[in-house]
């Protein structure tokens, strides 16, 4: 048996959760569980958790991420909205 949201074309899209929206408690709670389970690789050198924490804080008040919640899984994920442009060091 197939279940509706099988067949991607009637999979209803995720939806955006303005971050302003959410309580300050909430939306740590959205960003730590995001950076404990994003496991991204900083380099050479180990980024402190609540700097992390910090930086996709400031990513989503710069409009460069937003918070989606899925309705078929009923989870929250953070997305990238555009590329962060990096500078490449001063020689």
């Amino acid at each position: 048996m197939t279940e509706w949201h099988d067949d991607p074309r009637e999979r209803p899209p995720p939806v955006d959760v303005p971050h302003a929206e959410l309580s300050a408690d909430a939306l740590r709670g959205v960003v730590v569980a995001f950076v404990l389970r994003e496991g991204t690789d900083y380099g050479d050198h180990d980024v402190p958790h609540e700097t992390k924490v910090a930086q996709v804080l400031r990513q989503l008040e710069r409009g460069e991420a937003k918070i989606l919640f899925d309705p078929v899984t009923e989870s929250v994920d953070i997305v990238v909205t555009r590329p962060v442009v990096r500078r490449p060091p001063d020689p």
